[in-house]
């Protein structure tokens, strides 16, 4: 069984009319994996306007899971005490934050939680056998949300946060992250990259080419983390081939070699060929088979353990579709 974690009031975080990172994307989330079968419930939110394409039925049904707010004592783990203060003083005022890229109103700062929760409320399920693996699709996104700022969307570090919550919450020893997110996972990265118990992976974009200008081969670590961060960045243009390729030579062997106990993905979809935001051109069929991968490596290194996260991803139609190719992977056990 794979669980999904999800809720309505995601839509509440306002971005402002033109912003890509806009409410709608949950909705057409709602719509698509109910058009798929895999969830029976009913719609709570208003159908698009925009059609997004037939869906092939899934076979099987998700878990839903009722998210809960992140409790402040996980968030400081990551983020320091003046940070999270900041963060829902400005949300209480309204405003932007990180020079225009990442809008808040009154909702935000509770809908931070909820996210950061979401993905907590996916572990726990996956530690305590409720199910076996599970999808966490909340917003405001968090790979982008260093230890002391907001930025790229993003106010908590949503992942960073969970891979604490599983070693302090649940002992887990060994947290692999892979961030297939289009743009480099930042955020992630400046939380942990000091420690040798959490290997984190990003594939992305060449940073010469694409926000936020960071992710170069040569940033691996620091200190006794040194080793423990890989960034894979790829040309604009490049497509599935290429992908699976580091995926084949690169990536996999490193988590081979890491020997994981747990499993967390940043899930982001906007190395689509559609997404407006950067010039990857992978396929929902890429994206099924990189998770394909990614799926048999945690079944070898930590008993299928894996939570799965939503980051980018701003063509509805592209998202939504890889999305579900995406879910459909997570639950097969081939």
């Amino acid at each position: 069984m794979i669980g999904f974690c999800t809720s309505p009031r995601f839509v509440l975080h306002h971005t402002g009319p033109g912003h890509p990172e806009r409410p709608e994307r949950i909705a057409a989330i709602f719509q698509a994996v109910r058009e798929a079968g895999l969830v029976s419930s009913p719609n709570p939110l208003p159908e698009l306007q925009q059609p997004l394409g037939p869906f092939s039925p899934a076979g099987f049904t998700l878990q839903e899971l009722e998210p809960r707010p992140a409790e402040r004592q996980w968030l400081e783990l990551v983020h320091p005490p003046e940070h999270i203060d900041r963060i829902e003083h400005l949300c209480a005022m309204g405003g932007v934050l990180d020079q225009g890229d990442t809008p808040v109103g009154r909702e935000s700062f509770g809908l931070a939680l909820l996210s950061a929760g979401a993905v907590l409320t996916g572990c726990d399920a996956v530690i305590e056998g409720r199910v076996a693996r599970a999808f966490s699709a909340g917003r405001p996104p968090g790979h982008h949300a260093e230890p002391a700022a907001a930025m790229g969307f993003c106010l908590f570090s949503n992942v960073a946060v969970a891979a604490r919550y599983l070693q302090k919450r649940h002992g887990v020893g060994k947290v692999a992250i892979v961030d297939f997110d289009v743009h480099h996972g930042n955020g992630t990265q400046a939380a942990l990259e000091a420690d040798p118990s959490v290997l984190f992976i990003s594939i992305h974009q060449d940073p010469r080419t694409c926000y936020p200008g960071s992710g170069y081969e040569w940033e691996i670590g620091v200190g006794p983390g040194r080793g423990f961060t890989m960034n894979v960045p790829m040309e604009p243009g490049v497509g599935d081939v290429e992908y699976l390729t580091a995926f084949d030579g690169r990536i996999l062997p490193k988590i081979d070699e890491f020997k994981p106990e747990f499993l967390l993905l940043s899930a982001g979809f906007d190395a689509h060929a559609q997404d407006p935001l950067a010039s990857i051109q992978l396929s929902e069929e890429g994206f099924g088979q990189i998770t394909r991968r990614l799926m048999s490596v945690a079944q070898t290194h930590c008993g299928g353990r894996v939570v799965s996260v939503l980051e980018g991803g701003y063509h509805l139609g592209a998202l939504t579709h890889s999305l579900v190719r995406h879910i459909v992977e997570l639950a097969d056990r081939r």
